[in-house]
């Protein structure tokens, strides 16, 4: 049965609804990348490499090495390059690369908290909502790492490692040389200017779709239709459709989700958890997309292939069970 919203014209949806939800969202996006980007700039993360040890010694791995492992919050191409370094100069044999590839995880999607969850995700989604999200996925990128650092503890040993090497290996992030503070805020404020031009666009579209759907449609209509795909896990009928657009874009994805979140048709914890499946279903695109190029630039194909299953395998589990925590009544 269509909603009585259904006789709306498209310019009232357009001005009560799209307009100031992209307006709104343009300024936290605007503001959060560019203390993000000043975050970056100032050299926050260079403040953190100090803590390198504590990775390094309880998994048997060079303290060089976690110069690398920190790097990649800042940069994953520089990483996973100087963990590549580190490997073709023997200073790392592959089961010990594995093991430093492994407890890269958290700090690789560290990145995206300040370049995507804080000042994109949270501002769609809401603070409750998208705080859960990227816990949640904070959560299973640490069980990650940690996973890493019991395997380096207990399968690790001096067989696996040259530490002789590590010291002439020039294992180091890319320095852009000395900025003035004035200098440091135009660049910040240059790198907002392009993050909003990629993001708005595209924002503005998606979310004028989702609109005109939710207006001229019952949601309860469209949540019927796929409520027996969803019902073994007790989601909403709607999930599939959440998991199909969130698996190709997570930013669209959340777009799609938001509207739904408010008229009551998802519940916090169902709605993180039908985004974290988004995931796990996103890695079918995202491994050819990205990784297979990514990992076989940096490693070659046979190691490449090693690293991107235990990558893999390691977060369909932990997702797993993320989801089976959520969803416990």
């Amino acid at each position: 049965m269509q909603s009585l919203a259904a006789e709306a014209p498209i310019a009232d949806v357009l001005v009560d609804s799209v307009v100031p939800r992209v307006a709104t969202i343009a300024v936290f996006v605007a503001a959060g990348v560019f203390l993000a980007n000043l975050a970056v700039a100032f050299g926050l993360v260079d403040r953190i490499a100090a803590l390198s040890r504590y990775l390094t010694d309880p998994a048997n791995l060079p303290r060089e090495v976690g110069t690398a492992i920190l790097a990649t919050t800042a940069s994953p191409t520089a990483g996973y390059g100087m963990l590549a370094e580190f490997r073709e100069s023997g200073v790392l044999d592959d089961r010990a690369t594995l093991v430093a590839v492994t407890i890269n995880t958290f700090f690789g999607f560290a990145q995206h908290i300040f370049t995507f969850y804080a000042p994109v995700l949270i501002p769609i989604l809401g603070l409750r909502v998208g705080l859960l999200y990227v816990g949640a996925r904070a959560a299973v990128s640490l069980s990650i790492t940690l996973v890493g650092l019991l395997a380096g503890a207990l399968f690790l040993s001096d067989r696996n490692v040259d530490r002789g090497r590590a010291a002439e290996v020039d294992a180091h992030a890319p320095d852009g040389g000395e900025t003035t503070t004035r200098e440091k805020v135009r660049e910040a404020a240059r790198s907002t200017a392009e993050k909003l031009r990629s993001i708005l666009p595209r924002l503005a579209v998606v979310y004028t779709a989702v609109a005109l759907v939710v207006a001229r449609y019952d949601v309860q209509q469209l949540t019927a239709v796929a409520d027996p795909l969803t019902a073994p896990l007790g989601l909403p009928g709607a999930a599939p459709s959440v998991v199909a657009v969130f698996a190709v874009d997570t930013t669209s994805g959340a777009l799609f989700i938001a509207p739904l979140i408010a008229d009551g048709v998802f519940t916090p914890r169902q709605a993180v958890a039908t985004m974290l499946l988004g995931g796990i279903v996103s890695f079918a695109f995202s491994t050819f997309k990205r990784s297979i190029p990514f990992q076989y630039g940096i490693w070659g194909a046979e190691f490449g292939s090693k690293v991107i299953a235990v990558n893999t395998a390691l977060k369909v589990v932990f997702i797993a069970l993320a989801v089976a925590l959520l969803l416990v009544p």
